[in-house]
């Protein structure tokens, strides 16, 4: 399977953690994407990859990889819509979880809009639906959808040799994880449903949106202190990156106390598991906070993905605390804790993003946060290389960028006064601005 991308940074902690997880990627790639390639388990879980597979489309040419495990899951599904949370499922695990079997919408998704390739979803559109539907008829009960199974799984716990936190305060409530991933795979569907002009799925998927977002915010969010449930991060961070939150203003409330979070209960650092991190980075930068994510992205500092490398790392590791939690589950070779890391390394850091799929139309936004000082980033896509690779000195910016051809692109130039927006055509393009 072909590389399809390149990316450096002037961080060598960041530079080693992106060469660690093509490794682990790597690695756990044979007829299917698993867990692990090292110990008796080898099973292609589907909340590994369910926001992980758009970062790996981006390092490697899996699209008939994931084509084939879509297959794998529709293949598994049961009569009444239930999907496993392991696929193929040599594991009989059908545990209706919301949150792990989401893979088989967002897989789709991403085929979709990295390769340009609408087929997939065409193909198991049906199937995909009736999990949705089966997921609704047994377990949304007055607009929250109350069944998860694994929780917000390896959240780092507050003893080194534990495998799970059993610390309240830092684990998410159940209906906290699988009602909003509920919502988001209701946009997802709605989006499917009208490429594939069926309007009657578009108008019921948007009245899914509407009303559970209405429900779930009247149970959990306290409109006074701004956050969700029990104040986890993980919590606060899913309503805002699937656009739950009561506007005008709330985001901002949410966004204060995941960052107070952050910052003064956990020293700015992860406490998230793998659904939290699947959305925490860009979720960071969206906000305005691409300080505290790149912070998070170059610590070496326990927890972190640094921590793991100064450990003597060369994969990812399946805890946290992988040097010191129990052995009885303990890989260091997964790529779960991934989570949106290398999306951002990609779409932020690097500023490559479709605005169709396929690239036929591109987006090109870079984030020069301070402390970098440069990033030189490339991804193969279907319509021909793209290139961004952008340097600072001071307040100087320099930015050099490669749009393939028959394609055009959105560029947005950092400028003091913020991203000044113009439409470039196809070749090779120098540019550069102030940024204070």
């Amino acid at each position: 399977m072909p590389i399809t991308g390149s990316f450096e940074t002037s961080n060598e902690i960041i530079n080693t953690v992106y060469r660690n997880a093509t490794w682990g990627i790597r690695g756990n790639y044979r007829s299917m994407p698993t867990d692990c390639p090292q110990r008796d388990e080898r099973m292609g879980w589907t909340g590994d990859r369910t926001t992980g597979n758009y970062g790996e489309s981006y390092i490697f040419d899996n699209h008939r990889l994931y084509a084939k495990w879509l297959q794998d899951l529709e293949d598994s599904q049961f009569e009444n819509g239930a999907l496993p949370d392991v696929a193929p499922a040599y594991w009989r695990n059908y545990t209706d979880n919301m949150t792990w079997p989401g893979a088989f919408i967002t897989v789709a998704d991403m085929i979709w809009r990295r390769f340009g390739d609408f087929r997939p979803v065409e193909q198991h559109y049906d199937a995909m639906k009736r999990w949705m539907l089966h997921m609704k008829k047994y377990y949304l009960k007055d607009g929250i959808l109350i069944r998860d199974t694994y929780g917000d799984w390896c959240v780092p716990p507050e003893s080194p040799e534990l495998i799970h936190s059993r610390d309240t305060n830092r684990i998410t409530w159940p209906a906290c994880l699988s009602t909003p991933y509920y919502v988001e795979y209701c946009m997802l569907m709605g989006g499917f449903a009208a490429s594939l002009h069926r309007e009657d799925d578009v108008q019921y998927f948007e009245n899914e949106i509407n009303s559970v977002t209405k429900a779930y915010n009247a149970r959990y969010f306290d409109s006074v202190a701004g956050y969700y449930a029990n104040n986890t991060v993980t919590a606060n961070i899913l309503p805002l990156a699937f656009w739950m939150v009561p506007s005008p203003g709330y985001e901002h409330n949410v966004m204060d106390n995941i960052i107070e979070k952050t910052e003064n209960d956990f020293g700015g650092h992860v406490s998230t598991g793998v659904v939290g991190i699947q959305h925490l980075m860009r979720t960071l930068t969206d906000y305005g906070r691409g300080d505290l994510a790149l912070r998070m992205s170059t610590d070496t500092t326990y927890p972190s993905w640094g921590y793991m490398v100064k450990n003597g790392a060369t994969t990812i590791w399946e805890l946290w605390n992988g040097d010191t939690g129990d052995p009885a589950m303990n890989s260091g070779n997964h790529v779960m804790l991934l989570g949106d890391l290398i999306i951002w390394y990609y779409e932020y850091l690097g500023g490559i993003q479709p605005l169709t799929p396929g690239y036929s139309k591109i987006m090109l936004k870079p984030y020069p946060i301070n402390g970098l000082d440069h990033v030189n980033c490339s991804y193969q896509s279907v319509s021909g290389l793209i290139k961004s690779c952008w340097k600072r000195n001071g307040d100087h910016f320099e930015w050099d960028i490669l749009i393939p051809a028959n394609t055009t692109a959105e560029v947005y130039l950092p400028t003091a006064d913020g991203y000044k927006k113009q439409t470039l055509a196809s070749g090779k393009h120098h540019l550069h601005s102030r940024l204070h």
